[in-house]
């Protein structure tokens, strides 16, 4: 386990942001930087978490770069900016005989009244300092963990069930209990609303709470959430017996993965009214790559064998069971231009296949070449601490007043987002409720050209991390701050405005603006200047739409 980070100064201050245009309000005594100070370092003092063999506060002056010079590489953050002044406490809590985590709460002079819990990606070994520091920025109290092991590997999880327990469930619920209470220790009071933020892996931990510990949060904030996440994994894998390696004849390279892409837009781009590249509602795009076969007149180099047509249909069909159950959605069209081919396409094993290798055949050596689809029953069976998320009736969520905001982008190339719908329907029969009904507690929105949380052609900058705000100096414009309103002021979002910029440069020129719709809706273009939302209009649909 990691300790305490060593800090550097120097670095330029940034300014603290009122959330939501609220005034920021701090506990008497603490509004003086000078006392705010002080009342960390004598927290520093007197601070006790239960079952810890670390505990450390310390004031970090705003314009601080904070070092962590024994994190794993695998996290990629070295080190982070601190824009606010805080008091940041670190534990290193025991979960069990046999495991525990790295605790950190980012407590800011500019408190709102408002807690926060981060998420972890991948198999979610680090803890993410970024969305941390940004939330902590906005007067947020923020706590993280770095769910039960360091780094990204599977390895940890290998013959240890209590640290897969952790990285089920254990450690966002830990940290969640034990953050309100340093909190409110700290602040001499109790917060006023509670608030989850996560994407991937992090939008799986925000379902699972919602599901099993519905009393934690006032508002959750769930992307591109690995639901199903045992035949998630199995899926992830499939891809490599479907390819082949580099040299098989059912391998599909890079370059011709770009002529299917175009055909799959010749098919399916209009479906949504605009050319352009994007797809609004890909599940109506039931594509197959039949007429890129090369003895059907399609040219040298821009054409596939019949074994390689067979690949791309694959890819884009269901994975079933051999009943006929559908285990996983297909991947969805338009992901083989935002990533797919590097995570699942590239005749390689996938590094999504460490939960295969280290948790359901428990062996090291086991060679993920030799992977057989088959395997879906081992893991399936295996569920440890129910870590498939797929619960339906989440209705003691509803019932104690949650508010739940889910989103996907539609050109995810890791967790497919057909998955994301599925859910969502899976949640409308359970509870027998209508999308009219659920939207007073439960909205889904699809982010056409998004990737994977971030990224792609679309308007993705829609503000679930720092690095998504299209202005960075208007946090308000965010799904985080939609959350706050539509718990705190009960305005709740009608589409979620996302802004595509001109090189994907933060801060910079527009390239375009479109207001994703909610489920089961989708942006159709109505005719006039398509890079303006006021185009585009969210419309029921069919597969004739």
């Amino acid at each position: 386990m990691r300790l305490s980070g060593t800090r550097v100064a120097g670095a330029v201050a940034a300014a603290a942001i009122p959330a939501n245009g609220q005034a920021l309000t701090t506990p008497a005594g603490l509004d003086d930087t000078e006392q705010f100070t002080r009342a960390c370092q004598d927290f520093a003092q007197k601070v006790q978490i239960p079952n810890s063999t670390f505990v450390a506060a310390d004031f970090i002056p705003a314009g601080t770069t904070l070092q962590f010079p024994n994190v794993d590489p695998a996290c990629s953050r070295p080190s982070q900016l601190v824009s606010v002044p805080l008091c940041r406490v670190q534990a290193n809590i025991t979960t069990s005989s046999t495991s525990g985590l790295h605790f950190e709460a980012w407590l800011p002079q500019n408190w709102t009244g408002r807690f926060l819990s981060t998420g972890n990606g991948g198999l979610g070994g680090c803890v993410q300092y970024d969305d941390v520091e940004w939330t902590a920025s906005l007067g947020f109290a923020a706590v993280a963990t770095n769910n039960g092991h360091d780094g990204m590997s599977g390895l940890p999880l290998y013959q240890k069930p209590e640290v897969v327990a952790d990285f089920a469930f254990r450690a966002v619920q830990t940290g969640v209990v034990v953050g309100k209470d340093v909190s409110k220790a700290f602040y001499g009071k109790p917060h006023t609303k509670s608030y989850y933020l996560g994407c991937s892996t992090g939008g799986r931990q925000g379902m699972k709470v919602v599901q099993d510990f519905p009393d934690l949060f006032d508002g959750v904030a769930a992307g591109a959430p690995a639901m199903n996440f045992n035949n998630l994994n199995t899926w992830s894998a499939h891809f490599l017996t479907l390819t082949g390696s580099n040299t098989s004849d059912t391998f599909v390279s890079e370059d011709l993965w770009g002529v299917v892409h175009k055909d799959m837009l010749s098919q399916c781009d209009a479906l949504d009214g605009n050319v352009d590249g994007i797809l609004e509602a890909p599940d109506l795009c039931r594509y197959k790559a039949d007429k890129l076969l090369c003895n059907h007149g399609a040219p040298a180099g821009a054409c596939l064998t019949a074994k390689q047509v067979n690949t791309v249909n694959e890819i884009f069909s269901d994975m079933k069971a051999p009943n006929g159950t559908v285990l996983y959605p297909r991947m969805q069209p338009g992901s083989e231009a935002a990533g797919a081919f590097a995570s699942y396409y590239n005749g390689q094993v996938s590094d999504k296949s460490d939960w295969i290798k280290y948790v359901v055949m428990s062996d090291p050596n086991f060679d993920l070449t030799k992977f057989t689809p088959d395997l879906w029953a081992i893991s399936d069976a295996l569920n440890p601490f129910d870590i498939a998320t797929t619960k339906a009736d989440i209705s003691a969520f509803r019932d104690r007043g949650g508010k739940l905001l889910h989103y996907h982008g539609t050109m995810d190339g890791i967790i497919s987002s057909d998955n994301s719908p599925r859910y969502y329907e899976s949640v409308r029969a359970a509870l027998k409720q209508e999308p009219a009904e659920l939207d007073a507690w439960y909205r889904f929105f699809r982010i056409s050209g998004m990737g994977h949380c971030t990224g792609g052609p679309g308007a993705h900058f829609i503000g679930n991390q720092k690095k998504q705000l299209a202005n960075p100096d208007q946090p308000d414009q965010s799904v985080l701050m939609d959350m706050v309103r539509w718990v705190e002021e009960d305005k709740a979002p009608e589409f979620l405005t996302g802004t595509a910029l001109v090189d994907n440069t933060q801060g910079g020129e527009v390239a375009f603006t479109r207001r994703h719709c909610r489920w089961p809706t989708m942006n159709k273009f109505m005719g006039g200047d398509a890079n303006s939302a006021d185009s585009w209009s969210c419309v029921a649909y069919n597969a004739t739409t």
